[in-house]
């Protein structure tokens, strides 16, 4: 005799005893428990429990609708004879983090319609922590991880929110390795740009980048160009217009006291990311390194390029050099560029920073980074500045 798929859902005013009360009435009967949900707003309870029954159920009826009435809550139970429906595969679910500071309605509507548009079914939402951000945690399957988080990244943009990516298992506990995209964590014009209005060449350089979007390899390269022949003393001037967000190295040390490796890739200048990360206990650096010779640049860049995609390879290559699963990563960045990192890392985490991915302008701090704190489980309180020794992977060239 198949068994039966019971499911039963108790709803009502919350007290104390309801959840032992109802499984107390189960208990009498020849029942496994494939399921359970219980969600709690204000003071209204919603319970459900999916079970396997084996046996008659109408006693099991009456002993849930008995146990219901005597606590004062409503109670309906469903009943099929669907054995294949207690053999279907679990779906595969990832956790999907919408952070807000403040969380408004429009933009919880927002992301849940983009999983909605791209085939998902939200299984539950759950507020994390109400202050100083808004976290809800929503159980999503039924989209691929790649198609997920694509969506996600524009669906971040329109709503105004910071998002993140997690499959769902018990390996999205075991965190060991953070990757952060420097345009999260440091204020200042975009570098190329910069560099290349020092030699006259400013607008070039922001066609180039306008004509791919993305800054692909090619246009990293031809924007390195532009800057042939200039005298090296241009990156002294960028590095003086470039500073830490407030609360980021805060962040860094934070994480580094946790036990994570953790890591900076950029699609800037690797000279002047070298400058801001002096002294943080940094265990990678990806950037583009500009070649030069009689101190001057030559227009060439030594090595890989870092470019659209190198976020990606940055991270697989860190996570490779120190024997850590991509499913123990965190990457973070902000807006498309942050796609690639969504896919790979074992936790992603796409930032709704206040500035445009690549801008000249300097606007104020903006409060994302307590959104990643959050996400990374960090202590919202740690100090400022993170220890200063430098890491061996450092010293022997990680960078």
């Amino acid at each position: 005799m198949h068994p039966h798929s019971v499911l039963v859902t108790v709803t009502g005013h919350d007290r104390p005893g309801v959840t032992s009360a109802l499984f107390a009435a189960l208990a009498a009967h020849d029942v496994e428990v494939l399921d359970v949900e219980q969600v709690v707003i204000s003071d209204r309870l919603v319970l459900g429990v999916m079970l396997a029954l084996h046996g008659d159920p109408a006693p099991l009826r009456r002993a849930v609708t008995h146990a219901a009435e005597a606590l004062g809550t409503e109670v309906e139970v469903t009943i099929t004879e669907d054995p294949d429906e207690l053999a279907a595969q679990v779906p595969v679910r990832h956790h999907v983090l919408v952070l807000g500071r403040p969380l408004r309605a429009g933009a919880v509507g927002e992301m849940a319609r983009r999983i909605s548009d791209l085939g998902g079914n939200i299984h539950s939402i759950v507020r994390l922590t109400h202050r100083p951000v808004t976290a809800l945690e929503l159980v999503v399957s039924g989209v691929e991880p790649r198609r997920l988080g694509a969506g996600l990244v524009d669906g971040a943009a329109a709503a105004g929110v910071d998002v993140a990516v997690e499959r769902a298992g018990l390996q999205r506990r075991a965190k060991r390795l953070l990757l952060l995209d420097m345009d999260i964590v440091v204020v200042g014009p975009e570098p190329f740009a910069a560099l290349a209005d020092e030699v006259g060449r400013g607008e070039e350089s922001r066609r180039l980048l306008a004509a791919d979007g993305r800054s692909g390899a090619e246009v990293v390269r031809a924007r390195a160009a532009l800057l042939a022949g200039a005298p090296v003393e241009i990156l002294d001037t960028l590095r003086g217009r470039m500073r830490w967000a407030p609360g980021s190295r805060a962040l860094i040390g934070a994480a580094r006291r946790a036990g994570h490796r953790a890591g900076i890739v950029t699609p800037g200048v690797a000279q002047v990311a070298e400058h801001l990360v002096d002294g943080l206990a940094l265990d990678f650096l990806a950037a583009n390194r500009l070649e030069t010779a009689d101190g001057r640049l030559t227009g060439r860049i030594v090595g890989e390029v870092v470019g659209a995609g190198g976020r990606g390879r940055a991270l697989a290559r860190f996570a490779e050099s120190y024997g850590v699963p991509l499913t123990q990563s965190v990457a973070a960045g902000c807006g498309q560029d942050a796609a690639e990192l969504l896919r790979l890392a074992g936790l992603g985490v796409v930032l709704d920073v206040a500035r445009p991915v690549r801008s000249d302008a300097e606007p104020g701090p903006s409060a994302h980074l307590d959104a990643l704190r959050f996400v990374l489980g960090l202590r919202m309180d740690d100090p400022e500045d993170p220890p200063r020794q430098a890491t061996d992977a450092l010293a022997a060239g990680g960078r």
